[in-house]
């Protein structure tokens, strides 16, 4: 359990106060970073290299789809963002908050093919402590880091808000449910 000792575990549960720690440490499940990114010599661009952990299922015409960038968030973290472009005329884009245990870089091939086949570009970011992003994975976080990707998301791509589908995966659905409302 995220690799947690025995003795951890008993401090955890046995010495309160500390629901926000405890939620944490069970609902932030950050893997090792299955990707990079680098920025070019003017700092505009960013390129995103992918491990064999990633698990890429495609060629790199369909990688050159993919823009990367940082953007900051409220709480001073900076975050990894992807937009994906799977259609020129695509109406709609969908912003996706990924599960608790995956990156960007795990997540890149399942965009691609999401896109493809319903027609929509994909915006999706890593949360504060995930892949490329810096920082802890916190609940405050988590909400400053939606925050962060959907005013980049409108500035950055110009895309009015009758135009983005909110879409959340597991932990990312709390946060989603919350910029929905």
């Amino acid at each position: 359990m995220n690799n947690l000792s025995f003795s951890e575990l008993c401090c955890l549960f046995c010495c309160p106060p500390c629901p926000g720690k405890i939620a944490s440490k069970l609902a932030f499940l950050p893997p090792d970073p299955t990707y990079t990114l680098m920025c070019d010599e003017s700092g505009s661009r960013w390129t995103l290299h992918l491990s064999e952990r990633a698990d890429w299922q495609y060629s790199s015409r369909e990688k050159d789809a993919i823009e990367c960038f940082m953007t900051r968030t409220s709480k001073g973290n900076r975050i990894a963002c992807m937009f994906v472009r799977c259609s020129p005329n695509a109406k709609y884009t969908l912003l996706f908050s990924h599960g608790n245990a995956v990156d960007l870089g795990q997540m890149s091939s399942f965009y691609i093919g999401l896109g493809s086949r319903i027609n929509c570009n994909i915006f999706s970011y890593d949360y504060s402590g995930y892949g490329a992003s810096s920082g802890k994975p916190t609940e405050k976080n988590l909400y400053a880091d939606i925050d962060a990707a959907w005013v980049a998301l409108r500035t950055r791509y110009g895309i009015r808000p009758e135009n983005v589908i909110i879409y959340g995966q597991s932990i990312g659905t709390v946060r989603s449910v919350d910029l929905a409302a």
